[in-house]
């Protein structure tokens, strides 16, 4: 058997800094549209709230360059943004 730690802070109204054993990792949306940043990795969730169905993704892509990861960190807090005027 073994330890579980996780924390989930909020910073923002949807934008989260998760704390876990395995490290940290910063989400972006809300009940319908989730996207988690971890490292290299973008985990994608898209629900149906209430139904409880969802499906997740994770990018497989090989790593991008530093501008344009950039580029991609802010095309994701923007579409956060809307996700989260829309359900509002």
């Amino acid at each position: 058997m073994s330890f579980l730690f996780r924390k989930r802070i909020k910073i923002l109204p949807g934008v989260w800094l998760n704390l876990s054993k395995g490290g940290a990792s910063t989400s972006f949306g809300g009940k319908v549209l989730t996207f988690n940043l971890k490292e290299d990795k973008v985990k994608t969730t898209a629900s149906l709230p209430g139904s409880g169905l969802s499906y997740k993704t994770t990018s497989t892509e090989s790593a991008p360059t530093r501008v344009s990861k950039s580029v991609w960190i802010w095309v994701l807090i923007v579409a956060a943004v809307v996700v989260i005027v829309v359900v509002k």
